[in-house]
C-alpha cells in the first residue's frame, strides 16, 4: 500500500528564537541533528536519536520532529505495531501506531505535542490507515507534571481528540490492566470495511476463544 510522506513545515517562536516543527522527516535529515539531553523518557537520548533514524528509514515510519537550530526538543513517532504486540497479530497495512510522544521540559507549555501530532496528519495523509496508540499510566511523567493519574489522563485524551482520535474499547491485557490506561483510534475516510473489522477482532481476541 502507499504510505504517503508529505513533509510540512511550521514556526513557533520562543525566547527570540524559531522552534521549527517539520515532518515527516528523513533520516538523512536526523542524522545531521541532536536529541535535548532531556528527551529520556523512553531511553538515553542517543540511544532514542537512532530509533528515530530507524523508524524514519521504514516504509510506513515517520517523524515529526521540533528542532531549536540543530537540536530535537520534541517529537513524535508514526510505525507498525512491535510484532511482539498484540496489535501485530492482524498482519495489517493500514494500521499503524502512534507511538512515542516527548518533549523536552524546558520546551513545554509552547503547546508543541500537540502541533506535532497536528503536523503529522495535515493533507490527509494518514486517511488511507487506522492510526492507533496505546496510552499506559506508567509511562506518564506524573512526577514533572505534577498531575494524578486522572488529570494526565484527561490531558493525554484531550490531545490525541485534537487529531480526531476516540476512545476505543477493547479487551488487551495491558490496556485492561488499569482503568486509566487507554486506547485511542482515528479511522482514515478512505480505510475500507474489511481493515475495520479486522483491527476489531484484534482489539477483541477474548470473544473469539469459546
Amino acid at each position: 500500500m502507499e504510505h504517503r510522506k508529505l513533509p510540512h513545515t511550521e514556526i513557533v517562536r520562543f525566547q527570540e528564537r524559531d522552534i521549527v516543527i517539520e515532518g515527516p522527516m528523513e533520516a538523512h535529515r536526523l542524522r545531521s541533528l541532536k536529541l535535548h539531553d532531556q528527551l529520556d523518557a523512553f531511553r538515553r537520548p542517543i540511544e532514542q536519536h537512532k530509533a528515530l533514524i530507524e523508524i524514519a528509514e521504514l516504509p510506513e515510519g515517520r517523524i515529526v520532529a521540533a528542532r531549536d537550530g540543530d537540536i530535537i526538543v520534541g517529537y513524535v513517532t508514526f510505525h507498525y505495531p512491535d510484532e511482539l504486540e498484540t496489535w501485530s497479530e492482524g498482519n495489517m497495512e493500514d494500521l499503524v501506531e502512534l507511538g512515542a510522544v516527548e518533549v523536552a521540559d524546558a520546551y513545554r507549555g509552547l503547546g508543541l505535542a500537540k502541533r506535532l501530532i497536528l503536523l503529522a496528519f495535515r493533507n490527509e495523509q494518514l486517511e488511507n490507515v487506522i492510526v492507533y496508540t496505546t496510552e499506559y499510566y506508567w509511562h506518564w511523567d506524573l512526577e514533572g507534571t505534577g498531575l494524578s493519574v486522572w488529570d494526565y489522563r484527561a490531558m493525554m485524551e484531550q490531545l490525541m481528540k485534537e487529531a480526531g482520535m476516540v476512545w476505543f474499547a477493547t479487551d488487551d491485557p495491558e490496556i485492561c490492566a488499569h482503568p486509566a490506561n487507554c486506547l485511542m483510534v482515528r479511522i482514515g475516510r478512505e480505510v475500507p470495511l474489511s481493515s475495520i473489522q479486522q483491527f476489531d477482532r484484534v482489539r477483541f481476541r477474548q470473544r473469539f476463544m469459546y
